[in-house]
């Protein structure tokens, strides 16, 4: 029992408590959107970047991916709970706290110009998902549809972060720094577009 134990090497350990722990991270932020997801992505991305196993990387993209679309999915069916709800519910109210009239209006405008394909826009825009599905909501779009559009939009989107993670990781050589520099870029990315809106509005 004890030679069985001290054989466990500490890169399998990771990746028993890491994959199960980035996928309810994952799966969490999707549906509380305050966690953020994308530097959970980027950052297990660079630990696996750094791993032995041959497939470490496919598996964080997979979890990733799969945690993302099963946290929309849901948030979107609670959502939709709400809509036909008569007092509505807290998720409803949290995704409309969260969706600007002005965002919801450009939101609507793409949705019907291109169709569910927004959803992949969405997922790579900082702050973009709520809104667009708010949109969805509001359109009445169907959860098998919604389903549909969501997944290339949760590929693209662990791709992206992941691709991030990966460049971190490949310019150190200690895994601890690659999570700093992924981590530092992904919060870059997250708030640039609201200090844009926040400068244009002031030279408005």
């Amino acid at each position: 029992m004890l030679a069985s134990v001290a054989q466990v090497t500490p890169e399998s350990t990771q990746q028993a408590v890491g994959y199960p722990s980035l996928f309810l991270l994952v799966a969490i932020g999707a549906l509380v959107p305050v966690v953020p997801t994308g530097a959970l992505v980027s950052s297990a991305a660079v630990v696996a970047f750094h791993q032995t196993a041959p497939f470490a990387l496919l598996i964080v993209f997979g979890v990733a991916a799969f945690a993302a679309f099963l946290g929309d999915v849901a948030l979107y069916w609670l959502g939709r709970r709400g809509m036909k709800s008569k007092n509505g519910s807290r998720w409803l109210e949290a995704i409309r706290d969260r969706a600007p009239e002005e965002r919801l209006a450009q939101a609507q405008a793409k949705l019907a110009d291109h169709g569910v394909m927004v959803l992949v826009l969405s997922r790579l825009v900082p702050a973009g998902r709520i809104p667009v599905m708010l949109a969805c909501l509001m359109a009445k779009m169907p959860l098998r549809r919604f389903a549909r559009g969501d997944v290339p939009a949760c590929l693209a989107w662990a791709v992206t972060y992941q691709l991030i993670g990966i460049l971190g990781g490949s310019l150190f050589k200690e895994p601890w720094e690659g999570v700093a520099v992924a981590v530092g870029l992904t919060l870059v990315i997250s708030v640039a577009p609201t200090v844009w809106r926040k400068v244009r509005h002031a030279l408005a």
